[in-house]
């Protein structure tokens, strides 16, 4: 499956810059048009260390209404939570109608690296495909609209983002050991990622799958997902979608006015001689 990724795939700078004030200013609008219709929405990221997870989501939230969305960055669990049921603490993290919750990742790391790391037996991780798969069924049930990305590079390409975080005194704190053995077992978390689309692949929750060696075209691809899917969901409750963004006109182009002439200096008068 994810061999068949095109990962060369990119945008260029020039038509990035055209296209993103439009995309942001055209989610801002569909956000506030979810919040008067009431309609939930569930965005969560998964995808390999530094695939640009963390600068999607940045881009993501620079111009939405700060009041309507929740960013969880999810963590191992705490004590208290592990001595509840494991999706518990992600029912208390659900939205309100009408607001949004952003995952970083999300609940997809119990078949993914607390399956790669050992972390839960296998007979634990084995059955929690379905628990998510009825866990998302219920929440979209109720109205919630499930997005769901996964962002993909390549292993030779994890490498050189590592070592160029590392180089960085201001970024290397990134990557950490864990990184690095995590990179090691590349292959073991395809089988793992693989295995995950195929069994949580359904149709009120799809994956899209985000080529995300270049930024430019990783981001205008998740903006692009969000905003089909939530024009999508107001046209299913038939309401009126709002009208499209328009592009900023171009500055006309001005002839730069002519310099004028500097006036001769007057010649100043000869004193005679002579004195008075």
């Amino acid at each position: 499956m994810l061999e068949k990724v095109d990962l060369t795939l990119a945008l260029p700078k020039t038509e990035y810059k055209e296209r993103m004030p439009l995309l942001q200013e055209r989610l801002l609008d569909l956000q506030t048009a979810c919040w008067k219709a009431q309609i939930p929405s569930i965005i969560l990221f998964e995808g390999w260390d530094a695939a640009g997870k963390g600068t999607t989501i940045n881009a993501l939230t620079q111009r939405l209404e700060p009041r309507g969305f929740r960013l969880h960055a999810i963590q191992a669990p705490r004590t208290s939570e592990t001595h509840m049921p494991w999706l518990w603490r992600y029912w208390l993290r659900t939205p309100n109608y009408g607001e949004m919750a952003i995952f970083d990742r999300s609940w997809y790391g119990r078949v993914l690296v607390e399956r790669v790391e050992k972390i839960a037996p296998k007979e634990v991780w084995s059955r929690s495909y379905d628990a998510i798969t009825d866990f998302e069924r219920a929440l979209a049930d109720d109205g919630y609209q499930i997005i769901k990305f996964f962002l993909h590079i390549d292993k030779a390409e994890q490498k050189r983002r590592f070592k160029a975080l590392e180089k960085d005194p201001m970024s290397s704190w990134h990557v950490q050991k864990e990184d690095w053995e995590h990179h090691r077992k590349y292959a073991k978390y395809v089988t793992a990622i693989e295995d995950m689309l195929q069994r949580t692949e359904a149709e009120w929750g799809p994956w899209t799958i985000v080529e995300a060696t270049d930024r430019r075209w990783a981001r205008v691809k998740v903006f692009s997902t969000i905003i089909q899917r939530l024009e999508r969901a107001l046209t299913d409750r038939g309401k009126e979608l709002p009208p499209p963004p328009q592009p900023a006109p171009k500055p006309a182009e001005q002839k730069e006015p002519k310099a004028k002439a500097k006036p001769k200096a007057k010649a100043k008068p000869k004193a005679k001689a002579g004195g008075k």
